[in-house]
């Protein structure tokens, strides 16, 4: 009854897909308008946005930028944009600008970075299905990795040991602690693959979306001291450490490969690559 509720009153509130898109980039400039395959980038980030807007009543998205060439390519090409302010720090901070210069402030915020062009448009539908049925603040995926996913991990973690970000979650899937570590450590290996179809280990996707109010507020919250450069360097802690409920939503890339932001041209190589193997996403 209640979660019925729930979902009728979810489909009367506004959904808004920002995607902060910052032209500056010291290995890539100009990124937002780098071509992969044929296709700027930016136009590849829009064209999943509004897929997923076509699908979903009351959904609507725009690019945050602080650039002029952007805002005028996206002009021409028929993309809502916005100019934010430069002193923005951060994909959140833009994000949070883009949404405060609404006419009308939206119910429920997706933070689709714009150097993000392997996105799965899947997964952004899942934290929306997740938003109607579930309360919380924020929604976040995580892949659950199986055992063979969970070597390749550690073996990536001998070279880059804070690359990858993993999450323990508690029965109902909501957030308990994220770490540039490995958790949870696995005392016994040997038992643990006889016992466990899967590893325990869910390894969290850089993928945010939020309440109005949990974004509003989050630069208000207190900085937690897991969030440090110096120690972890995770800024999601912040709504941890102050009580806020993460829900976790496990998603899956559905056998396609996938990779993290493009930041370079090696990057843009390997996306194209991606692209030339499992095609284009349907949309």
């Amino acid at each position: 009854m209640i979660a019925g509720v729930q979902r009728k009153l979810a489909m009367s509130q506004k959904i808004l897909i920002v995607i902060p898109a910052r032209y500056a980039s010291t290995r890539l400039p100009g990124k937002p308008l780098v071509k992969i395959a044929g296709v700027e980038m930016i136009r590849r980030v829009a064209d999943i946005a509004a897929s997923i807007c076509r699908h979903n009543e009351n959904c609507s998205y725009v690019v945050a930028t602080d650039d002029t060439r952007i805002t005028d390519y996206c002009a021409g090409a028929g993309i809502p944009a916005v100019m934010t302010a430069e002193t923005c720090r951060s994909g959140t901070e833009r994000c949070w600008d883009a949404v405060s210069r609404q006419a009308e402030q939206p119910d429920f915020i997706i933070n689709l970075q714009g150097d993000n062009p392997l996105c799965p448009p899947w997964v952004i539908q899942q934290l929306i299905d997740e938003w109607k049925a579930c309360p919380a603040d924020v929604f976040t995926p995580c892949i659950h990795l199986d055992w063979a996913e969970y070597d390749s991990l550690v073996e990536s973690k001998k070279t880059t040991p804070y690359s990858g970000t993993t999450v323990l979650v508690d029965k109902n899937g909501y957030a308990l602690a994220f770490s540039k570590g490995t958790i949870p450590a696995i005392r016994k290996p040997e038992k643990a693959r006889e016992q466990l179809e899967k590893s325990p280990v869910r390894r969290h996707v850089g993928l945010y979306a939020y309440t109005l109010a949990a974004l509003k507020n989050y630069f208000d919250l207190p900085e937690s001291d897991y969030e440090k450069g110096c120690v972890e360097g995770l800024e999601q802690m912040r709504f941890l450490y102050n009580g806020l409920r993460v829900k976790m939503v496990e998603v899956t890339y559905r056998g396609r490969k996938s990779t993290s932001g493009v930041d370079s041209p090696e990057d843009v190589a390997r996306v194209e690559a991606i692209l030339a193997e499992y095609g284009e996403f349907e949309l």
